[in-house]
């Protein structure tokens, strides 16, 4: 780790201006702390919910008046089809997620522990954590180093240049 490290530091550019390269230890503790049931779990209820204020929203349509029904009923219809279009994006949005998930699993020869079905993002991410934040402890060490390397050393007694007083004289025609 160390060798890779330095290698990456030494050959950057500009030291001053360098950026950590790998996500931050914090984003992967809480990516390890992810559970996608807990997503799904939670789309359903929402889609629970939007049945059910569909279903008020069609009580109240029927029995309330023409007159006090289309400002209700054209925002209403409005909502529950954005909320609807919203819910199902989600939806392919988590199944996308989870299936690219189990491929990354797959590419890093990461098994599912003892018990479970599948990888969860516990195991894989737990295991990233510890490595970002080993990696970023050394990284900043070599940094370090590597900038106190390039800071010019001051000199220890100064020199005077002498000045060279040129005197220049015109010719001039006789």
């Amino acid at each position: 780790l160390s060798f890779r490290i330095t290698l990456r530091v030494f050959c950057h550019s500009s030291l001053e201006t360098c950026v950590y390269p790998l996500p931050e230890p914090q984003d992967l503790f809480q990516a390890s702390q992810m559970k996608f049931e807990d997503f799904q779990r939670d789309l359903r209820k929402l889609r629970k919910d939007l049945k059910a204020c569909s279903a008020e929203t069609e009580k109240v349509c029927q029995v309330s008046s023409e007159e006090h029904l289309q400002p209700f009923k054209e925002k209403m219809e409005g909502f529950l089809s954005q909320a609807k279009t919203d819910l199902e994006a989600q939806e392919t949005q988590l199944e996308n997620t989870h299936k690219i998930f189990l491929e990354l699993s797959m590419f890093f020869s990461v098994k599912a522990k003892a018990g479970e079905k599948e990888v969860s993002p516990n195991t894989l991410f737990s295991v990233w954590h510890e490595f970002s934040t080993d990696f970023k402890d050394l990284w900043k060490k070599e940094n370090k180093l590597r900038l106190q390397e390039r800071r010019p050393v001051r000199p220890t007694c100064l020199y005077k240049v002498p000045q060279l007083t040129v005197h220049v004289r015109a010719k001039t025609k006789p």
